[in-house]
């Protein structure tokens, strides 16, 4: 009897209080399959808790219609602007809360990780990740926009590395992959 390949739905999520990118594939044995992919835009001069309400809405809708195995979303750094690390911030907060009421296991990746996972250096220019991202899925393009091409990437880069590769999404940056310990229970 031969055994049938695992299939794995996996959403990718690039988060942003303006502009949050989405990508979901599936992912048999070694081949993939797009089955959505774009971007919940919020507009500038609306009310903050709308556009999260908005961002919200939005990934219930997907993760009810699709019903992801997994979710992997971008882990946040620090750049230059705190102001703008905040807003994207709360934006990955409601797509966590709505990955939790809908029992998806998240995963989070650093950009290196992904340009590493996508094009085999970790330094890789966005446009090497881009084309690798349609490679990979057998797109006739590149995804548009970047941030729907980017959310595919974040995918793809779960369904290649599996969970081992990442960390959960715990908030890294208080007690996630830097000193909690999924082995021990607790901190290390």
């Amino acid at each position: 009897m031969v055994k049938e390949p695992v299939k794995k739905r996996i959403i990718g999520i690039d988060p942003g209080y303006a502009i949050t990118g989405y990508g979901i594939i599936d992912k048999v044995g070694n081949k993939f399959e797009v089955i959505d992919y774009g971007v919940i835009e919020t507009k500038a001069g609306v009310d903050f808790p709308l556009r999260l309400l908005a961002i919200n809405d939005k990934i219930r809708f997907l993760l009810e219609q699709h019903k992801p195995d997994f979710m992997s979303i971008e882990e946040l750094f620090m750049g230059h602007n705190h102001t703008t690390v905040i807003g994207t911030a709360q934006a990955r907060g409601a797509v966590l809360v709505e990955a939790a009421r809908a029992g998806v296991e998240c995963y989070e990746f650093t950009p290196g990780q992904v340009k590493l996972a996508i094009t085999g250096y970790g330094k890789a220019e966005k446009k090497q990740v881009q084309l690798m991202t349609k490679n990979i899925l057998g797109l006739k393009e590149i995804p548009k926009p970047d941030d729907a091409a980017d959310a595919l990437a974040l995918a793809i880069t779960l369904a290649n590395t599996g969970t081992a590769f990442s960390g959960k999404a715990v908030s890294g940056y208080q007690y996630g992959r830097y000193g909690y310990s999924k082995r021990n229970e607790g901190f290390v």
